[in-house]
């Protein structure tokens, strides 16, 4: 429903793409052509959910990738249409254009290949981006009270969103990067899995995620996409994941480890009460799949939060709206004594395409130091 309602509110924009393309198109077969391309982007990505709802063939697998990527297509092919419109408008009225070199031929036919191939090479670059991994680093210090070590590595990565459309060598290629960093400990920030629909690929999720290597092991929080009625119950257990809901953990002698249940499981506990009964002699790092609740979070005993959720809006300028949204879309900010750290994600949902922010594992290098 969230679809059909978002395509009607930007009905008129989609429309006013279309009649400017095609006046600058001369011939009406092609102005007939483009109409049939222009009809298939944008039914392409409804459509396709309609379609990753009710099959698992693998043309209907096809068909669905092709919608993901119909989506971004379609929104820069609006957005360019919109913003080359506002700019000629303004140098015609700075009388930089005049009217009849704005309606020559050689003019609109520039246009009508700027239209056509600049989102082309937009979503292109994004694809690109999204494929490739990167490490985003941070150290940080925070009080070391009576823990046993002094340095901690942690790496942290969320929104996996592993399902259908994963490509099958990611889950090594992401293990390999997080073995070649040498962790202490490996958190996951929520969104593991994609949806409740049981998925032929999880026996390879789980042997990918075995494969980590780390001294405290691997644990995680759930997201809002992890419904697992679909899937198997034991999918976590099988990965070597430890699944925090709502708990907290003491980590050998070195520090406590708390993650909290996302805002959609209802009788969720505020970080005040997940916290009230842990003991002050040692750190307290936080996991919340959601980047929310930060002026209450950093009235606790909080050292490090880590959150995901946010894609960082994934494409631009949606980040603009995380922005807004969100009081850290992606990056670092301390509060208080609290340090909180947002991650853009290691993969996305829908669109593998990636026009802002990255594909990241963040790495906190952390001091335990007796300042503070």
């Amino acid at each position: 429903m969230y679809i059909l309602n978002d395509f009607l509110l930007t009905l008129p924009l989609v429309l006013y793409a279309l009649l400017r393309i095609r006046e600058l198109i001369s011939r009406r077969l092609g102005k007939n052509l483009f109409l049939g391309f222009y009809l298939i982007v944008v039914l392409a990505f409804p459509l396709s959910q309609v379609l990753s709802r009710r099959s698992v063939a693998a043309w209907s697998r096809t068909l669905v990738l092709v919608g993901y990527y119909a989506l971004p297509l379609l929104l820069y092919i609006v957005l360019i249409v919109i913003l080359s419109d506002l700019v000629i408008g303004l140098l015609r009225l700075l009388r930089v254009f005049s009217r009849g070199a704005v309606g020559a031929p050689g003019f609109k036919k520039a246009r009508l290949a700027f239209y056509l191939l600049a989102p082309i090479a937009v979503v292109g670059c994004g694809i690109w981006n999204f494929h490739h991994i990167r490490y985003h680093e941070f150290p940080v210090e925070i009080p070391r009270r009576s823990s046993a070590v002094a340095q901690l590595k942690i790496v942290f990565a969320a929104d996996f969103h592993l399902g259908e459309q994963t490509e099958a060598d990611f889950m090594a290629r992401f293990a390999d990067k997080v073995n070649a960093l040498k962790p202490d400990i490996v958190l996951l920030g929520g969104d593991i899995l994609e949806g409740d629909r049981r998925d032929t690929a999880l026996a390879g999720f789980e042997a990918g995620f075995r494969r980590i290597e780390s001294r405290y092991g691997v644990f995680g929080v759930l997201g809002n996409h992890d419904r697992l009625a679909g899937a198997r119950a034991d999918f976590f257990d099988k990965a070597g994941i430890r699944i925090l809901r709502d708990e907290v953990v003491k980590i050998d002698d070195a520090f406590y480890l708390a993650g909290r249940l996302d805002a959609r499981f209802a009788g969720r506990k505020s970080a005040a009460v997940l916290l009230d009964d842990t003991p002050e002699d040692l750190p307290v790092i936080l996991l919340d799949h959601r980047p929310t609740d930060f002026d209450a979070v950093s009235r606790t005993r909080t050292d490090i939060q880590l959150s995901g959720h946010t894609h960082h809006g994934q494409l631009f300028p949606i980040n603009l709206i995380t922005d807004r949204e969100y009081e850290l879309s992606w990056g670092e900010l301390q509060k208080g004594s609290t340090h909180f750290y947002v991650t853009s994600g290691i993969q996305l949902w829908g669109p593998r395409v990636r026009t802002i922010g990255y594909s990241e594992i963040v790495v906190l290098n952390v001091a335990l130091g007796d300042t503070k």
